[in-house]
């Protein structure tokens, strides 16, 4: 590790530990870093070459160091560079496994109601459970904020928030470092309402910023399922089943199948309740009104990254429950193995 790294990993440390508790940090609490394996001696010299060069400040004789604004520049410019890499690395995966998923699900929404006899409905993944990974506020002009939200998964959201008074980029710096710290790693329901209160009382001035933001954040996760895409096959299996087959019936069916936003009632449900993600709707317990007269068989897959998708087999309530269940647990399991661990 040459020096140059050293002081790169030095200065983050301070970073991270002053961001944690407000106190000056000593060359004792830095040595104990498992990367670094340098002697305290080494680290007060990077540490005083680190202040020398402006990016650490010691506010008293023989206390421990604290970042500067220099300091804090270098550690924001340096978390932007790292999520635009992975950004990048992450959208050239999700191009190809998108695409190839695709493919696949139609094709396997065909096998499943080839083989079951009954309907099959297969919805493309969402991302459920989602974390906020990182927000970052950039000044577009004098009254408008650039907010990009990277949540679980990569997934990148921009968002333009209009302000009602100019703020300074060492403003909107402390900003950035206050909101990443209350609300990285945390889902839209992990953030209370006190979070919430000691956000906006931190943030002074600005609380109406941090509003804007709150309410741009729980946006980007509330719309996770608004373009959920939906794959069907097997639509007319069912009318050979002579107690959904006469002609009204059949009619609403053939509309719930074709109004998919009618299906997203069931595909959307995650069932994280449900052992194994496994779900069996009968009859009135259908949320789906057209569909009450028969039984939907639901299950989860997953593909890696936070990716969920709902896999759904609708037949009569006499379906063979048995067969159709061993058929969503293997496809499950199926396409858990073929995508979850992609490179």
């Amino acid at each position: 590790m040459d020096s140059d790294d050293r002081k790169a990993i030095i200065l983050k440390a301070i970073i991270k530990n002053y961001m944690e508790t407000g106190e000056p940090v000593g060359s004792r609490t830095i040595s104990k870093l498992p990367e670094l394996n340098l002697s305290s001696a080494t680290i007060r010299n990077e540490m005083s070459d680190l202040e020398e060069m402006g990016y650490i400040l010691q506010p008293h004789t023989s206390a421990g160091r604290i970042p500067s604004d220099k300091g804090y520049r270098f550690y924001v410019d340096e978390i932007l560079r790292e999520k635009e890499i992975e950004t990048e690395e992450f959208k050239d995966l999700m191009f190809k496994k998108v695409d190839r998923l695709e493919n696949v699900l139609k094709q396997l929404a065909k096998i499943i109601a080839r083989d079951t006899n009954y309907a099959a409905m297969i919805s493309g993944p969402t991302i459920h459970s989602n974390k906020v990974k990182f927000l970052q506020l950039s000044k577009m002009d004098r009254f408008k904020l650039l907010l990009v939200t990277v949540a679980e998964g990569n997934i990148i959201n921009n968002k333009i928030i209009d302000i009602d008074s100019e703020i300074s980029d060492s403003e909107i710096l402390n900003l950035n470092l206050l909101i990443n710290t209350s609300l990285n790693g945390l889902t839209v329901e992990e953030i209370s309402l006190s979070i919430m209160n000691k956000l906006r009382t931190d943030a002074g001035v600005y609380g109406d910023i941090v509003d804007k933001v709150l309410r741009e954040v729980a946006a980007v996760f509330e719309s996770a399922t608004d373009n959920l895409e939906i794959y069907t096959s097997g639509t007319t299996n069912i009318f050979k089943y002579p107690e959904i087959s006469d002609r009204e019936k059949a009619s609403q069916l053939v509309n719930a199948f074709e109004e998919k936003d009618k299906l997203k009632e069931i595909l959307s449900d995650v069932n994280e309740d449900c052992e194994n993600g496994v779900k069996v709707y009968i009859g009135n317990e259908v949320p789906v009104s057209d569909m009450k007269d028969l039984s939907v068989v639901t299950a989860n897959y997953e593909i890696g990254e936070g990716l969920r998708g709902t896999i759904g087999i609708v037949g009569p309530k006499r379906m063979d429950y048995e067969k159709v269940l061993k058929t969503v647990k293997t496809v499950m399991a199926s396409l858990d193995e073929q995508f979850k661990n992609d490179e």
